[in-house]
């Protein structure tokens, strides 16, 4: 006996399935998937999800039911292990049914054929920097990658359930928190499961009793600062890295938020005030600067360093002064610290390079300090900051878009911080994207910009006719090398830079009706309008191995297989 149902999207296309009563619901989803080119989780009319193991029998469907093919976008998340010029990453694709396919280095997250029956009804994705974190449907959770950083978590897997973080906005949001080597989840209870590398924030055992009420959680390097309801912090992980808040303890009431730079942690409290833990040379040490941190509104960090926004719009930094720590010399010039943007009016914030600030003022002029040689220093160009409208930075040089379009930049030349060479087109720019070293800027007509280091995708002149209409661009950042990949109107994309992701010549016919682009440090994935995935780059950086050569690429197609 079969059965007849309709099948809709949420756009409004639909399909009739037929379907043997005995036969399980994955093959009347298969069947539905294919009918409608989507991939997607089959709800009932009450907008459940469907049992794939169970028959149309046991799932009480009936002819003429009208059922749901709820897709999603594909999510990308990508393992970030030590130096990538040595050390190849791992990839995962959450895919619109819930099911995760990965591909990349085997040992870092790239491998998970072991456990794809357990990657079903995915919700969400966490990367470490060396393995993954999946939460399901049902709140339970599936790792694998790197098992001292975070990939096995066998040791908790009865406590992994129900996982999810609770925000005033956002209602049972399922969520976890990475550090570079463990993982911290927050249970429905508002009680936290850890694992990973035991001293860097993996062993939360010391601490166990106080997780409860958990409401937030953030992470340096290497360890984890949990907000409770009540307004305390509880941390733990490596002491250097401020997981021993200790001597602060009886200051953390009434927290609001916390910020952190790799080395530590700041905290702002419900007064304005602020207080700070972790290595004191890496902003953990802020009694220098104590009295002045009244009616702080925001804080930001570079790798070693704070800078406060006050309500006033002055502002307060302390740490190490290699990392923009020391503000003294341009003390006087910081007043009035905002940026405006399209829809938000009277924001105050500043930007951060790796080891120096730029802080864009209420009047448009841009005040910088911290290392002369990563952008602290912008006496040269002083005289053109104004009128700025927003900053981008690169690992050691900042770029400034004026309000009549054109744009400014300092810094070493070797982090694109010399665009002399190209000034006369900078003209009409809308944005700007940055790789580690090199800028890429989109003007008005669609047309681009670069300049920087060509081996870090400055020299676009071998596409320069093709980057016409281009509507956004996405940078790929290794350490001694990077690319750039530009969408254009028409959903192709234009590839330039080394083969790190530079050339997309062996995929170029597949890669229409691009919708999104994500990097990793040296390759590139492309999610197209039909949820399937393009990916080109070296293959041990995360494209999975289907022929020889330096770009080689894969696409993961609607029904799993792989087309090169």
């Amino acid at each position: 006996m079969s059965i007849s149902v309709d099948v809709h999207l949420l756009s409004g296309k639909h399909a009739s399935i037929q379907v043997e009563a005995d036969a399980s619901v994955a093959s009347l989803k298969h069947r539905a998937q294919t009918a409608l080119a989507s991939r997607g989780r089959l709800l009932n009319s009450s907008g459940e999800v469907l049992d794939g193991a169970q028959t149309v029998t046991e799932a009480k469907l009936l002819s003429g039911d009208v059922l749901t093919l709820h897709v999603q976008q594909v999510q990308l998340k990508a393992t970030t292990p030590g130096d990538a010029r040595f050390v190849k990453p791992g990839f995962s694709a959450l895919l619109g049914d819930g099911s995760v396919v990965t591909w990349g280095h085997a040992d870092y997250g790239g491998y998970s054929s072991n456990l794809q029956e357990q990657l079903r009804d995915v919700q969400q994705i966490q990367a470490s920097d060396s393995a993954f974190a999946a939460i399901l449907g049902d709140g339970s959770v599936v790792t694998w990658g790197d098992a001292e950083r975070g990939g096995d978590s066998s040791a908790v897997l009865q406590q992994l359930h129900d996982v999810r973080q609770i925000q005033t906005q956002l209602k049972n949001v399922q969520q976890i928190q990475a550090c570079d080597c463990a993982f911290a989840a927050i249970l429905g209870d508002g009680s936290v499961v850890t694992w990973g590398h035991a001293p860097s924030g993996g062993d939360s055992s010391g601490v166990q009793e106080q997780l409860k009420n958990v409401r937030q959680i953030q992470a340096s390097k290497y360890a984890f600062a949990a907000i409770l309801a009540d307004g305390s912090v509880v941390t733990w992980g490596a002491a250097n890295y401020g997981g021993d808040s200790s001597a602060v303890q009886d200051q953390l009431r009434d927290v609001k938020q916390i910020q952190a730079s790799k080395f530590s942690f700041a905290a702002i409290l419900g007064d304005g005030s602020v207080v700070t833990w972790g290595n004191p040379e890496g902003g953990g040490d802020s009694s220098a600067v104590w009295q002045q941190l009244r009616d702080v509104s925001q804080i930001q960090a570079s790798r070693g360093a704070f800078a406060a926004i006050l309500g006033a719009g002055s502002v307060v930094t302390w740490g190490d002064a290699d990392y923009g720590g020391d503000s003294s010399a341009v003390q006087d010039q910081l007043r009035d610290v905002q940026q405006i943007q399209g829809q938000l009016r009277d924001v105050q914030q500043i930007q951060a390079s790796e080891c120096a600030f730029a802080a864009i003022l209420g009047d448009g002029s841009v005040v910088t300090w911290g290392l002369r040689t990563s952008g602290g220093d912008s006496s040269a160009v002083q005289e053109q900051l104004r009128d700025v409208q927003q900053i981008q930075v690169s690992l050691g040089a900042f770029a400034a878009i004026l309000g009549d379009g054109s744009v400014v930049t300092w810094g070493p030349a070797k982090y694109g911080g010399d665009s002399s060479a190209v000034q006369e087109q900078l003209q009409d720019v809308q944005q700007i994207q940055a790789s580690n070293r090199a800028f890429a800027a989109i003007r008005s007509d669609g047309s681009v910009v670069t300049w920087g280091p060509a081996n870090y995708g400055g020299d676009s002149s071998a596409v320069q006719e093709q980057l016409r209409d281009v509507q956004q661009i996405q940078a790929s950042n290794g350490a001694s090398h990077g690319a750039f990949a530009a969408i254009r109107s028409d959903g192709s994309v234009v590839t330039w830079g080394p083969d790190y992701g530079g050339d997309s010549s062996a995929v170029q016919e597949q890669l229409r009706d691009v919708r999104q682009i994500q990097a990793s440090s040296d390759a590139f994935a492309a999610i197209m309008g039909d949820g399937s995935v393009v990916t080109w780059g070296p293959g041990d950086y995360g494209v999975q191995q289907i022929q020889a050569g330096s770009s080689d690429s894969a696409a993961i197609l609607l029904d799993e297989s792989i087309v090169t």
